[in-house]
């Protein structure tokens, strides 16, 4: 039994990796702009892609250009 389980598992972390190497060729096709739409750097494309959450992600969003320019939004 445990060597069916053996290949089982085999075959589950092929198929993972697989999928994962797929969601890396994806993202790195995209062009930057399309990178920024969704708020991913294409520095972080690997980690994202491995589920490290260590990931050099930003915790708040960058300032759009027009708040830098003219300061910081007004409280609703």
């Amino acid at each position: 039994m445990s060597f069916l389980n053996l290949f089982i598992s085999a075959g589950k972390a092929f198929s993972a990796w697989r999928r994962r190497e797929r969601a890396f060729v994806e993202l790195m096709a995209l062009d930057d702009r399309s990178l920024a739409d969704i708020g991913v750097r294409r520095s972080q494309i690997r980690a994202l892609v491995e589920g490290d959450a260590r990931g050099d992600r930003r915790t708040e969003p960058t300032p759009s250009q027009k708040e830098a320019v003219f300061g910081r939004r007004k409280a609703a």
